[in-house]
C-alpha cells in the first residue's frame, strides 16, 4: 500500500515537473526572434503556433486535479517535440544565413520532422483526462490543425537566392563574378556591414562543424571563400565600412589543439571574454559592467569610435552571447556566468522617457519615430514589455490610435499588440480604453494596421472577461470584414480572433447576425482554400448556438459537413462530426438535419470515423450513429402508422380488424412522446 502511494506521488510530481518544463520551453521559444534568413516565414509561423499553446500549460499548472500517468507520458512526448522545435528556431535566428540556404534539403527535412513530431505529440494528448477548459482545448485543436496542414506545404526558400548562392559556391576563382548577383546576395542575406559579416563568419563555422556531414574542412573553406567574395564586394561598394580582414573563420585546417579566443568575443574595454554583451547606440558591443562604469563616470561617447552617443540605452546582444556560449561548449571552455536579470533602470529610463516625450509631441514625425521604436523594443523581449508599460507608454499609444497619420497609427497598434503579450499589460491596455480605438483601426486603418489590430484583439481576448468587452465593442463585424477582404495573413488573424471571441456564448449570436456563416461556408466550399481549418473550427463553435444552428441549416451545411467527415483531414473530420452532432441535437432543426444527413448517406462515413478516427472523432461519430438509428426507428414507426391509416373501404372485415388493433389518437401521441424521450435520453 505504502509503495503504491509513493509511486502515485512520484507520478504526480513527474507530471507537475513536465508541465513546468513545457511552460519554460515555450517561454524560451517566445524569446527567440529576428528570423532574418530565407526561412523567415515558416520560422515565424512555427514560433507563433507554439506560443499559442501556453494557456494550456498555465491551466495545467493551476489545475486542482493531479495529472494522470498516461497524460504525463503524452506531455513528455510533447516536451521532446518542443525542444526539437526550439533548436530549429534558435538556428534560424542566430545561425549562418549562407549555410541554411545551401543546406535547404536538410533544413526542409528538419522542418518536416519537427512539424510531424508536434502533430503526433498533440494527437496523443488525452484531453478528457486533463483539467483543461473547453475553450483551451478548442484553441489547442485549432493549432493542431494548423500543424497538420503545415506538413502538407512545401515552404522552400527563395529559388533565386539559392541559385545565386550555389553558383557562387561552385566558382573556383574570382573571375567573371556578376556584380548584380553579389549585390542581390548581400542585400537578401543582410550582409551589408562589417558586423554582419563577422557574425556570419562565426555562425557559419559553428553550423558547418555541428552538421557533421562531409569534410568540415572543405565545407568551411568553400563557404568561407563565398563569404569573402561577398565581403570584398560590399567593401568595394562602401570603402568607409572598414578594412578588417578577419571575416575568415578563426579555425582553419580542422580544430586547433589550443582554442584561440576570437577578438569578437573580447570586450574592447577590458579585453576579456564578455559575459553579458550589450550594444550601444553606435552599434559597438561591450561587456555590460564595463560600459556602465564608463557611462557612470560622465562619458557620453563610444569608447571605440569616440562618437557621441545619441542615447545611453543598452541592448542585450543575444546573438553574440549565444555564439560565445556555443564556442565555449565546442572548445571545452567553461561558459561565462552572466546575471539572470538584465536591467539598469537609470540607463533605460532616460531613453524610454525621451520616447514618451516624443509620443506626447504634436510633431507627427516625432510621434511616428517614437511609436516605431517602442514597437520594436516591445517586440524584442519580455523585460522591455514590462519596463515600457511601467514607464507609462500604454495611455500615450492608445491616444495615437486616433492619429491621422497611417504609419503612426500602425506603429501604435502594433506596439500595443507586442506589449499585450505580457499578461499584466492586458489589464492596463483594457483600462486605458483601448478596445474601441483598436476596433476603429480594424475598420479604417491600413491593411497591416488592420491585421495587427485583429491580432491585438486575439491577444487581449485570451482573458475570458475581455471576450465580453471586445464582443460588445463592435469588433466582430469588423473582423468578419477582414476575414472577407484581407490578405492571407489578415484572414488568418481575423479567423483566430473570431474563434477566440466565439468561445464565449454571447458572441456567437453577434457573429451569426453579422453574416459570418455564409462567409465561412464559402471558404469551406473552395477546394484549395488555405483557411479551411480555421473556417471549420469557427463553424463547429457556432453550431452549438441556436442562431448558429438556424443559419447553418439555412445554408445547407449538413452535406458539406458529411463531405468533410468523409474526405477531410483527421482533425477536420472530428470537427465536422462535432458540428453535425450539434445540428442534430435538440432544437427546431434537429429532425431536418437528421433527415438531410440520412439522405446524404452519412451512416457509412460515420461508421468509418467511429473505427478509424481520433478519440474525439470516434466519440462524436458513435453519438451521431445512435441519434440517426433512433431517427430511422421513428421514421419506420411513422411510416407504419401512415400505412395503417390507409386500407380497404369502411365496413370490410380487414378494416374492422385493423380498427380493433390500432391504438387511439391519444395512444399514438403517447407512443410518439415515448420515442422522443428515448431519443433525448441518449
Amino acid at each position: 500500500m505504502k509503495a503504491d502511494i509513493e509511486r502515485a506521488s512520484e507520478a504526480q510530481s513527474e507530471g507537475e515537473a513536465v508541465v513546468r518544463r513545457l511552460a519554460m520551453t515555450v517561454e524560451e521559444i517566445a524569446s527567440i526572434s529576428d528570423f532574418r534568413n530565407a526561412y523567415r516565414k515558416p520560422l515565424c509561423s512555427l514560433a507563433r503556433r507554439i506560443r499559442l499553446l501556453e494557456p494550456m500549460f498555465h491551466e495545467l499548472a493551476d489545475g486542482r486535479d493531479p495529472i494522470p500517468e498516461s497524460a504525463a507520458r503524452a506531455l513528455a512526448e510533447l516536451e521532446k517535440s518542443l525542444t526539437a522545435a526550439k533548436d530549429l528556431l534558435w538556428h534560424g535566428s542566430v545561425g549562418s544565413k549562407i549555410f541554411v540556404v545551401l543546406e535547404r534539403d536538410n533544413m526542409m527535412k528538419k522542418f518536416e520532422d519537427v512539424t510531424t513530431q508536434l502533430d503526433q505529440a498533440l494527437n496523443g494528448i488525452p484531453f478528457d483526462e486533463l483539467d483543461i477548459s473547453e475553450e483551451v482545448i478548442e484553441q489547442v485543436e485549432l493549432i493542431h490543425a494548423q500543424f497538420k496542414k503545415a506538413k502538407e506545404r512545401d515552404e522552400m526558400p527563395d529559388v533565386e537566392l539559392y541559385s545565386d548562392l550555389l553558383s557562387l559556391y561552385n566558382k573556383s576563382n574570382d573571375t567573371n563574378l556578376d556584380p548584380s548577383t553579389l549585390s542581390r546576395l548581400a542585400e537578401n542575406l543582410q550582409l551589408v556591414t562589417i558586423s554582419d559579416l563577422k557574425q556570419e563568419s562565426l555562425a557559419l563555422h559553428e553550423m558547418v562543424f555541428a552538421s557533421g556531414g562531409g569534410d568540415p574542412g572543405e565545407n568551411i573553406e568553400k563557404m568561407s571563400m563565398l563569404l569573402k567574395k561577398i565581403k570584398d564586394f560590399v567593401q568595394t561598394q562602401n570603402p568607409e565600412m572598414g578594412t578588417e580582414s578577419d571575416v575568415k573563420p578563426f579555425l582553419q585546417d580542422r580544430r586547433p589543439k589550443v582554442p584561440i579566443l576570437p577578438d569578437e568575443f573580447r570586450c574592447p574595454i577590458s579585453l576579456e571574454l564578455m559575459k553579458d554583451p550589450v550594444i550601444v547606440a553606435t552599434g559597438q558591443t561591450y561587456e555590460r559592467t564595463c560600459i556602465e562604469k564608463w557611462l557612470a563616470s560622465g562619458h557620453d561617447t563610444c569608447p571605440k569610435t569616440q562618437q557621441k552617443l545619441s542615447t545611453t540605452f543598452l541592448t542585450t546582444n543575444y546573438v553574440l552571447r549565444s555564439l560565445i556560449e556555443q564556442w565555449c561548449e565546442a572548445n571545452g571552455v567553461d561558459p561565462p556566468k552572466c546575471p539572470i536579470q538584465y536591467n539598469n533602470p537609470t540607463l533605460e529610463h532616460s531613453h524610454v522617457a525621451a520616447l514618451l516625450h516624443k509620443l506626447s509631441s504634436r510633431n507627427i514625425d516625432d510621434q511616428q519615430s517614437a511609436a516605431g521604436e517602442l514597437r520594436l523594443l516591445a517586440k524584442r523581449d519580455a523585460e522591455n514589455r514590462i519596463y515600457i508599460a511601467k514607464a507609462g507608454a500604454i495611455p500615450l499609444l492608445v491616444k495615437l490610435l486616433l492619429s491621422t497619420d497611417p504609419r503612426t497609427q500602425e506603429h501604435a497598434v502594433t506596439a500595443l499588440l507586442n506589449l499585450s503579450i505580457h499578461d499584466d499589460n492586458k489589464t492596463s491596455i483594457i483600462s486605458s480604453g483601448a478596445i474601441p480605438r483598436i476596433v476603429l483601426v480594424l475598420r479604417n486603418g491600413s491593411m497591416e494596421a488592420r491585421e495587427n489590430a485583429a491580432a491585438a484583439l486575439f491577444s487581449l481576448s485570451v482573458v475570458d472577461e475581455y471576450k465580453v468587452t471586445i464582443g460588445a465593442s463592435g469588433a466582430i463585424p469588423a473582423l468578419i470584414s477582414l476575414l472577407s477582404e484581407g490578405t492571407r495573413r489578415g484572414k488568418k488573424d481575423a479567423a483566430t480572433a473570431l474563434f477566440n471571441l466565439c468561445i464565449y456564448q454571447g458572441n456567437k449570436g453577434k457573429a451569426v447576425r453579422a453574416g459570418v456563416v455564409p462567409l465561412i461556408m464559402g471558404l469551406l466550399k473552395e477546394p484549395s482554400e488555405p483557411m479551411k481549418d480555421e473556417a471549420l473550427a469557427i463553424l463547429t463553435l457556432l453550431s452549438g448556438h441556436p442562431e448558429g444552428k438556424s443559419a447553418l441549416a439555412d445554408a445547407q451545411a449538413v452535406p458539406l459537413l458529411i463531405e468533410m467527415i468523409e474526405c477531410g483531414s483527421s482533425r477536420n473530420r472530428e470537427n465536422a462530426a462535432a458540428g453535425l452532432l450539434n445540428l442534430c441535437d435538440n432544437g427546431e432543426h434537429q429532425f431536418s438535419s437528421l433527415a438531410a444527413a440520412q439522405s446524404c448517406g452519412a451512416m457509412g462515413p460515420l461508421q468509418e470515423l467511429a473505427i478509424n478516427g481520433t478519440e474525439r472523432g470516434k466519440r462524436k461519430a458513435v453519438q451521431l450513429i445512435e441519434r440517426m438509428s433512433l431517427f430511422l426507428v421513428q421514421q419506420h414507426e411513422a411510416q407504419a402508422l401512415a400505412e395503417a391509416s390507409e386500407g380497404p373501404p369502411d365496413g370490410s372485415p380487414a378494416h374492422e380488424q385493423r380498427e380493433c388493433a390500432t391504438p387511439t389518437q391519444d395512444d399514438d401521441h403517447g407512443e410518439h412522446v415515448g420515442l422522443l424521450a428515448a431519443y433525448h435520453a441518449c
